[in-house]
This record gives C-alpha cells, sequence and structure tokens, in this order.
C-alpha cells in the first residue's frame, strides 16, 4: 500500500516542534555539549525493544535524549574548526529534500531534482568565474569534492602518458607525481589515499601558509612524468590563498593538471572585494569546495568541479558506451563517486534562490568583516597577538607560551559562550577563530570577544 499522509502527520508535527525549540534555543544556550557520549548511551542505548513503538514517540524520545549532547553549531557563536551555519532557505529545502525522497543518480528517472542541481551548478559557475562548461558533481563534502577533482585528474594525466588506468589500473603505470604546499589541508592527502597516488611532495609555503611558487617550479623541474599540482584556496589557520595565477602558468607549462582545494575560500570569488585572492584560478583544471561552510547548506553537501567533463566521465561514470560521445550535460552518476544519493544540489539551489548575487556578495563579505572585528577586539586584550593577516575568515591568536594559549583556550570552551577551536599552527600553540556563520552578528562578535577577554584575565 501506497504510505499515507495520516502515518506521516504526528511525527512530522514533532518533528518540526522540536526543530523549532533547538533553534530557538541557540540565542542563549551554552554553546558546548553539557553531556558525553557514555552518559547519552544510558538513555539513547540499552536493549532493543521487544515491539514497535510510535513513530511520534520516537521523535520525542531522540529528541529529549540527544539534546544534552548537541553542539551549538549553528549559533552564530561558534567558530570553531570550518563549520558554517544553514541558512532558512536551505534548511527547509533539505527536510523537502528528505521528504521527495530521490535517488538522484539518472535524468530521466528523476527530471525535477536533476533540473534543480543544474540550475544550482549553472548559478555557481557564474558566481565563482568558472568555466560554463564544466561539470559540477554534487558529493558528501570537501574531502569527496578533492577526491573527485583528483580522480579526473588522474585520469587525465596517465592517459596523456599512453596509460588507461580504468582498464589497467595502476599497477605496472607511469607513476603520478603530486605537488602540495606545505601547508595543504590533510584532506587532500586523504583523498589521494584513496586514489592510490600515495604521499604528496610538499613544496615550500611562506609565513601565512601560502605556496611558494619558486619552490614549485623548482620541484617541477626536477621531475618529470605525470604530474598534479594541488593548490589552496583559503589555508585552515590564516586564510590566506596561494598565488593563483602564477602558480597555474607554471604548473601548465610543465604540463601538470592543477586541481585547486577551495574547501571555504572558493567564495572569495563571488565578492568583487575578494576576488583578487583568486585572480586566475579560472584557469585551474578542477576545483573543490563545501556547500555547508562559507555557503551555509546543511552537512552532506560539496561540489567536485572539473573543467574537463571527459576524465570525470571516464573515472567515475558507469556506462561504457557513453565513453565515445561525451556530449550534453550527462547523468549525475557520471560526475559523483557514488550511484544513489539524495538531491543534494536542492538546498544549493535554495539558498542561492534566496540570497541572489548581491547576497551571496554581502553573504561572504560579511564574514570576512567578522573575522576582522573580532580580532580587532581580541588585539585589545592584555598579551593576546594576532598571529595571521586577515585576509579572509580565519584569526589564530597566542597569548604568549604556549601553556598560557591552552590554559585561555580551555577556558574558553568551558565558559560556553562562544566555540574557538585550539590549535597548532607554524611550532606554537593557537586559538583558531573561523567565521562561518551566515546569523552571525555585532553582538555575537562582542560577546565572544568579551568571553576571550574573560578567559586571558583568569590568569
Amino acid at each position: 500500500m501506497t504510505a499515507r499522509w495520516p502515518a506521516f502527520a504526528p511525527a512530522l508535527d514533532r518533528a518540526a516542534h522540536h526543530a523549532r525549540e533547538w533553534l530557538m534555543s541557540l540565542a542563549e544556550r551554552p554553546v558546548h555539549p553539557r553531556a558525553q557520549p557514555d552518559a547519552l548511551a544510558a538513555v539513547l542505548g540499552g536493549p532493543l525493544p521487544d515491539g514497535p513503538t510510535p513513530p511520534e514517540t520516537v521523535v520525542d524520545e531522540l529528541a529529549a535524549g540527544i539534546e544534552p549532547g548537541l553542539m551549538g553549531m549553528p549559533s552564530g557563536r561558534f567558530f570553531g574548526w570550518v563549520i558554517g551555519g544553514t541558512h532558512p532557505a536551505a534548511l527547509a529545502a533539505d527536510w523537502l529534500t528528505s521528504a521527495w525522497d530521490q535517488n538522484t543518480a539518472m535524468r530521466h528517472s528523476t527530471p525535477g531534482v536533476v533540473a534543480v542541481e543544474d540550475a544550482a551548478a549553472a548559478w555557481a559557475l557564474d558566481l565563482l568565474g568558472l568555466p560554463a562548461g564544466a561539470d559540477v558533481g554534487f558529493v558528501t563534502g570537501a574531502t569527496m569534492a578533492n577526491f573527485t577533482g583528483l580522480a579526473a585528474a588522474r585520469q587525465q594525466v596517465l592517459a596523456d602518458a599512453g596509460w588507461d588506468v580504468g582498464r589497467d589500473g595502476l599497477a605496472g603505470g607511469p607513476r603520478v607525481r603530486v605537488l602540495v604546499g606545505a601547508e595543504r589541508h590533510e584532506t587532500l592527502d586523504l583523498a589521494l589515499r584513496y586514489l592510490g597516488l600515495g604521499t604528496p611532495t610538499a613544496v615550500a609555503a611562506d609565513d601565512q601558509g601560502r605556496l611558494v611558487v619558486a619552490d614549485l617550479e623548482r620541484a617541477l623541474a626536477e621531475g618529470s612524468g605525470p604530474t598534479i599540482v594541488c593548490l589552496q584556496a583559503g589555508n585552515l589557520h590564516s586564510g590566506a590563498f596561494d598565488p593563483m595565477a602564477e602558480a597555474i602558468e607554471v604548473a601548465h607549462r610543465h604540463g601538470a593538471w592543477v586541481h585547486v582545494d577551495g574547501a571555504f575560500g572558493l567564495w572569495a570569488a563571488a565578492s568583487p572585494r575578494l576576488r583578487r585572492l583568486v585572480a586566475g584560478y579560472e584557469r585551474a583544471d578542477s576545483w573543490a569546495t563545501d556547500a555547508h561552510k562559507t555557503l551555509n547548506v546543511p552537512y552532506d553537501c560539496g561540489l567536485a568541479i572539473v573543467a574537463h567533463p571527459e576524465p570525470l566521465r571516464r573515472a567515475l561514470g558507469m556506462h561504457a558506451e557513453y565513453f565515445a560521445t561525451f556530449s550534453g550535460s550527462g547523468d549525475p552518476l557520471e560526475k559523483v563517486p557514488e550511484l544513489s544519493r539524495r538531491a543534494r544540489g536542492v538546498p544549493v539551489w535554495a539558498v542561492l534562490r534566496s540570497l541572489g548575487r548581491s547576497g551571496v556578495e554581502d553573504l561572504v563579505d560579511g564574514l570576512v568583516a567578522n573575522a576582522r572585528a573580532i580580532a580587532d577586539g581580541i588585539a585589545t586584550i592584555d598579551g593576546a597577538e594576532i598571529l595571521n593577516d586577515v585576509v579572509f575568515t580565519q584569526v589564530c591568536v597566542g597569548f604568549g607560551s604556549d601553556e598560557r594559549t591552552r590554559a585561555v583556550t580551555a577556558r574558553v570552551l568551558a565558559d560556553g559562550v562562544t566555540w574557538m577551536s585550539g590549535s597548532r599552527w607554524q611550532g606554537r600553540d593557537v586559538l583558531r577563530v573561523s567565521v562561518s556563520n551566515w546569523s552571525t552578528d555585532a553582538e555575537d562578535v562582542a560577546r565572544s570577544v568579551d568571553a576571550v577577554r574573560r578567559a586571558a584575565s583568569t590568569d
């Protein structure tokens, strides 16, 4: 029997109630969780019930049991790791995505959501100034976006060397050199490991974590054969961007494929005031970003963008007969490492449709303005030192010795007003601030700076 509305209504009503309660609580609740997994397991675990439980009861039990263990990640005062909030249009669209329950693999079977993803992809390419003919795959996040772009890169550079990796595998083939900046994000190494390409060769980075082009050119000249160069749009600690135009020119002159990891920084291209940070990056061959970071859509949504559809579809596609043409838009399954997947592009479409060009520009500029305001505020605290040039959304702070920095960080986290990750950068411990949430406002900034001030004054 086809599922009918009365079977869903009570549970969805309770879910909507708990969602409202959660979102309303974010303004004042402590950002940190109040309970850890072992304590929560006693409530959420135990023996599996012998019989059924009404869905609405299950929803109530889930909300009550998990609530003490929730981190206030959607809060405007959460600055941990690089985690965005969720824009209202994107959240509502994501609910619909689950309700529609479409397996977004093929055009003819789910034309509605595929059309939405096509529109979202075209809008993203336009906003980012990337080639209109590029393929866009909607993947789980930046790690798989990097994997996807690098899979296409591996396919092409080996084909250029006369090796068909799809037919013959990697064993016995030419070794693929991969050159990366010394301060690349570790998910690049992870994606390369998944692809069987091993540990990359690191080239020098400067005091802000930017790849040094002269060292890249030296490394390229010292070797030969199939080569991939990975650049970074947005350093995890400093927010700095590799010198795109110069690095890409050098890499292409040596016959390398260029991949750009722009997990959060790619969206600098959507702002006229910040576009200089990525100048020339459109001449790369592939790009990766995480829509749940700067763009503020729910989790499970990254964008893999590849300028050359043929190697991407050869690397990930399933239909051998398609290899002869490589024409048209292609099925979604040919652009991602999955066959079955949810319609991840729907919330991307929703947030882009809601914000429009000027709204995305304001979103990105606002994140940067808040990062600078936090840096300016913390800089007035006795003993605090801003360690990076605040060019984008990242701020690193030291408080003298590593011991004091760790102590201040621990007190900030225990206080609960804000969350700022501890980290280690360029040989010293730091308090790291990542401004990624659309909802952060001047009050959030002021309260968060005051929390750091209190933590720093308790020595």
